[in-house]
């Protein structure tokens, strides 16, 4: 049985660099990196990667602002959805972060919405 796609590629128009950390550091304690999805710029460092992908991924964005009482006194959230799954080599998405319209937004909660079937029918990124 084939079951609908809940995020449409038709409605995901805003562009977005996405890096999604794993569970886990580096031995330099990093975090571990387990999916990239940038703009590339001709480099002579640019080797073939697992985890990076050219290009900005497309999304469906949808924000909010809110009035909190810290130094910003307004915090803006967002919510990006995207068609399918956008890092299927990792289980889950522990964190990371966003650069969404020149600013960068840490990821507070990454879901991976799936079918009865178990397949991913959409990621989710709760971003501020």
């Amino acid at each position: 049985m084939k079951f609908p796609s809940l995020v449409k590629k038709q409605f995901c128009k805003t562009p977005v660099e996405v890096t999604i950390y794993g569970e886990g550091v580096t031995e330099d304690g990093a975090p571990l990196t387990v999916f990239e999805c940038k703009n590339l710029y001709p480099s002579d460092s640019l080797y073939p990667s697992a985890t990076l992908h050219g290009g900005s991924a497309l999304c469906n964005m949808q924000s909010k602002a809110k009035t909190v009482y810290t130094k910003e006194q307004v915090q803006v959230s967002a919510v990006l959805l995207f068609d399918g799954d956008i890092a299927p080599d990792s289980p889950t998405l522990s964190g990371g972060f966003v650069i969404l319209d020149g600013v960068k937004r840490n990821i507070v909660q990454g879901t991976k919405h799936r079918n009865p079937d178990g397949k991913v029918n959409f990621t989710e990124l709760d971003v501020i």
